[in-house]
């Protein structure tokens, strides 16, 4: 049973994450835009930016979680599932987002 509590919880978890971007879209993608210096957000890899989201519905909405533990898991994230200069593309960019919500 134990198995099965843990998978709802992170199917809870990932709903969350999606509902925070789906209610407020234009306000995280304008902190992207900010943030990231010569990158127009739509030219940067779809990977790279969904996890750039969903780390920045994290950073603002989720306070239980350690700051440097949602940056590390977006940049694994990104390492594992985007190219080779996606790791450190979203730590950048989360950086300057972090340090603009006073989170590091």
């Amino acid at each position: 049973m134990a198995e099965s509590h843990e998978v709802s919880d992170q199917v809870e978890f990932a709903n969350a994450i999606v509902r925070g971007y789906a209610d407020h879209p234009e306000k995280v993608d304008d902190m992207i835009r900010a943030a990231s210096h010569h990158w127009r957000l739509e030219r940067m890899p779809v990977v790279d930016r969904n996890v750039i989201r969903a780390a920045i519905v994290e950073l603002k909405e989720m306070s239980d979680i350690p700051k440097r533990v949602t940056l590390n898991e977006a940049v694994e994230l990104a390492k594992r599932f985007g190219s080779e200069g996606s790791g450190s593309f979203v730590n950048g960019i989360l950086d300057r987002i972090a340090t603009e919500l006073g989170k590091l």
